[in-house]
């Protein structure tokens, strides 16, 4: 049953609102923008300059986080107003003036441009606030008298000379409690650039005027954390980072015996300290005030679109989304069309084998020729799969069948159980044996679980003991059996896996050489690698079939007998063997002279020991 797409989920549907949302948002901000353009004198008659604005916000919190109150301000109201040409004037909350630049009686804007608190600044428009919020020019009882500011000018200064014996051109910048800093000129600290030596801790330990204003802070900070539930059972440490611009501000560490990872203990352990300090300092700076910006006896006038603006920019607005809405369908309807043969080819039967039309070249034509590739893969395995389950039931068959027809014999008394019948069953079953063992390396290959024990192994022993091994099958055959072995031949492998490899291909090589032939084993250096070489002088190998000879199940003999022997999967062990020793495996060979098996492995050191 064909599913049917809800109308929301479709894709034409998605990429025409999605069209409509980026027309729109296009004409208005097309339209914002000229407003904004063309009405930039409007903007500069209402006092809008962001630039203006955050000087005259930042020169008036500076003022009151250095000044108890306002009784001074009107000398730096009436500056701010002949320097930006603007109206200023400041007011209590309940509208009471403080300072006018204006002329006495002249009515103030409807509403307020910015609040000026040094103990709640807008982090986005006061220059150098930090996350606090509290302005970084607020020192109250943290300031230095004269002399812990002399004693810590002398501590810098010894700072800034051992700094300069390590090549730092270092500096002293002074914060407005009166702190010395030693920076270097981009500002970062010196430490990180491998003076550590000169960082004595002395020169950022408090003085006793910000010890006494710490002790203030912890009595202040201590009830809050025991209406918060984090009574810390001990004593609070606050500490200051002095290297900050707000040294007072952001650089207090609360040390508490909690598990580490409570995010939420830590916030509110910080809002208590962050409330305290507000608390601590408020005597220290002026009152909350209200900054009022505007143009003398006329309120700021606000911007309104005229009847005909509108028209325009409606009619524009409607004109760019029906244009847009139209070529959006076009190119949709385009764009889904070869999605939907995607997914049809995608939900036919998977023994169809279905492909798609590739009609395009972009992002969906290449999608299409990749699910094309990808049903060609999915048909060539599926091939392969049921050639190998034939190929497996035919091996395991042939000799099931066999001990299954001599056991029954048996049973019916037609044969005695003598050794000769005995022998060959016992060999049928090491054929199966073998088989099985084979079938399971090459699972092992492919779920990566093929464990190798690695150890320095000399070629030289390894082909020998591989010679050792088939000595006796090779007598049977009459075939003549020679290893040759360079001394310098080390490997790093596992010698049980590295047996099993050498000795499938000796195994292949016996079968196909006829008597008085010849089976060579060699080994060699060359450069970073060791080369094994397996030569034999049989039949050799046809060049149609010469790329398949590693192959799972494939035999240059089409028949099955085993006449030969050989089941089809040893040389596939042979080149995984390989592959997982870093290796690679090759055969050459030519009709009638013979074949040549070459593994080709990382070389080893000789162990130190060895002469």
């Amino acid at each position: 049953m064909k599913r049917r797409i809800p109308l929301r989920k479709r894709l034409l549907v998605r990429l025409l609102s999605v069209s409509a949302l980026i027309a729109v948002c296009s004409v208005a901000a097309t339209a914002w923008l000229a407003v904004t353009t063309t009405t930039s004198a409007l903007k500069e008659e209402q006092g809008q300059d962001l630039a203006a604005d955050n000087s005259i916000l930042a020169r008036l919190s500076g003022y009151a986080a250095t000044h108890a109150d306002w009784a001074g301000v009107r000398g730096t109201v009436r500056e701010l107003a002949a320097e930006t040409g603007r109206r200023i004037a400041l007011t209590t909350a309940d509208r009471t003036l403080l300072a006018d630049s204006a002329p006495r009686g002249t009515p103030l804007p409807p509403a307020p441009a910015a609040t000026v608190d040094p103990l709640r600044t807008d982090t986005y428009s006061e220059t150098g606030a930090q996350l606090s919020g509290i302005d970084p020019r607020v020192a109250g009882p943290y300031r230095l008298p004269a002399k812990e500011r002399a004693q810590l000018d002398a501590l810098a200064a010894r700072r800034k000379q051992c700094y300069e014996r390590y090549g730092l051109q270092a500096g002293v910048v002074r914060t407005a409690s009166g702190r010395p800093v030693v920076t270097l000129p981009d500002g970062t600290a010196p430490a990180g650039y491998g003076a550590a030596v000169c960082d004595d801790g002395r020169l950022n330990t408090p003085t006793p005027t910000e010890s006494r204003a710490l002790a203030d802070l912890t009595d202040l900070a201590r009830p809050c954390l025991g209406q918060a539930g984090l009574d810390l059972g001990g004593q609070l440490f606050l500490t200051l980072d002095p290297s900050g611009k707000d040294p007072f501000g952001g650089g207090y560490l609360v040390a508490k015996y909690t598990r580490a990872g409570q995010q939420a203990t830590a916030r509110a352990a910080q809002r208590c300290i962050l409330t305290a300090r507000r608390t601590q300092l408020e005597p220290y700076v002026a009152p909350v005030a209200e900054l009022f910006l505007g143009i003398g006896d006329r309120s700021p006038s606000r911007f309104d679109m005229s009847p005909g603006n509108k028209a325009k920019v409606i009619g524009a607005a409607g004109l760019v989304l029906a244009v847009t809405v139209a070529v959006t369908a076009v190119v949709a309807v385009r764009l889904v069309r070869p999605l939907r043969a995607l997914t049809e080819a995608a939900g036919a039967p998977p023994e169809l084998h279905v492909r798609v039309p590739v009609t395009t070249r972009d992002e969906t034509g290449i999608l299409a020729e990749a699910f094309n590739d990808l049903t060609e893969r999915r048909e060539r395995i599926e091939a392969q799969r049921r050639a190998m389950v034939s190929d497996i039931a035919h091996e395991l068959r042939s000799p099931l069948t066999n001990i299954r027809g001599w056991l029954e014999v048996v049973r019916d008394g037609v044969v005695e159980p003598d050794p000769p019948l005995l022998d060959s069953l016992h060999e049928e079953a090491l054929v199966l044996q073998r088989i099985i063992d084979d079938l399971q390396d090459l699972a092992a290959v492919d779920a990566g679980t093929l464990r190798l024990h690695r150890e320095p192994l000399p070629a030289g022993d390894l082909l020998a003991q591989v010679a050792a091994a088939h000595r006796v099958a090779a007598g049977a055959a009459q075939v003549a059996l020679r290893t040759e072995a360079d001394a310098a031949a080390w490997l790093d492998a596992d010698p049980v896996r590295m047996r099993q490899a050498l000795g499938n291909l000796v195994s292949n090589a016996l079968r196909h050489t006829p008597a008085d032939g010849t089976v060579a084993l060699g080994a060699r250096r060359d450069g970073a690698d060791v080369v094994l070489t397996v030569t034999d002088t049989g039949t050799g190998i046809a060049p149609e079939d010469l790329p398949h000879v590693f192959d799972r199940f494939w035999r240059a003999e089409k028949s099955r007998s085993r006449r030969t022997g050989g089941s089809g999967l040893g040389l596939p062990i042979v080149r995984h063997l390989v592959a997982a020793h870093g290796g690679t495996a090759d055969a050459a060979s030519e009709p009638g002279a013979g074949a040549v098996f070459t593994l080709r492995l990382p070389a080893a050191e000789p162990p130190g020991d060895e002469p």
